[in-house]
């Protein structure tokens, strides 16, 4: 499920049980930070107590992704955090992808466990046998870490079964975090 908050009092988000490839525009839900429903035809996604609880605990975040990835989730049934062993983890994420505390689909739990495991800085967090959640400025920063997460989960994977990943030291992680943060692309 995917979400944004355009303002600051309402998030728009996907619904309940609507195959994405048929989705438009206007089958979003506009949702305020109470859970209550502005605007919709379609039930919002079960997963709204989770984004609802990010949002509130973080108002840095504008944008919500929660998917079921593969490896990523290889890992939240395993209970392991994606530790950084790549570069683009290390510049995007800035540390380990950690993991929550198990807590039912849906419930007000599994928001308060995101919450504590994001923290005031964390942009990804593991939903213990469930799944990935990462958030950002913006959709495309969001989907951007889901897939370097993802793309670091599976290389992890295939990793291990030759050897132990060599991972990062904090000093090469903040190095390269900072740098990506101020000098990668063009000026802003």
């Amino acid at each position: 499920n995917i979400s944004c908050r355009p303002a600051d009092d309402r998030i728009i988000i996907t619904p309940s049980g609507i195959p994405y490839s048929n989705l438009q525009y206007v089958d979003m839900a506009v949702v305020d930070l109470q859970g209550r429903v502005k605007e919709s035809r379609w039930k919002p996604s079960t997963e709204l107590p989770l984004h609802l609880a990010v949002y509130r605990a973080r108002e840095d975040i504008r944008s919500i992704i929660h998917v079921h990835s593969v490896y990523a989730a290889a890992f939240a049934v395993t209970r392991q955090e994606i530790p950084v062993a790549l570069e683009e983890m290390a510049q995007l994420i800035g540390k380990e992808v950690p993991l929550t505390a198990y807590a039912l689909p849906g419930s007000t739990a599994l928001g308060e466990n995101a919450v504590l495991a994001l923290g005031e800085k964390g942009y990804a967090v593991l939903l213990a046998s469930h799944g990935l959640v990462a958030t950002g400025e913006h959709l495309n920063e969001a989907l951007l870490r889901c897939l370097v997460i993802e793309r670091s989960a599976r290389i992890q994977i295939y990793a291990r079964l030759i050897g132990a990943p060599v991972l990062l030291e904090d000093n090469e992680i903040a190095f390269l975090r900072d740098k990506y943060i101020n000098s990668y692309g063009q000026p802003r």
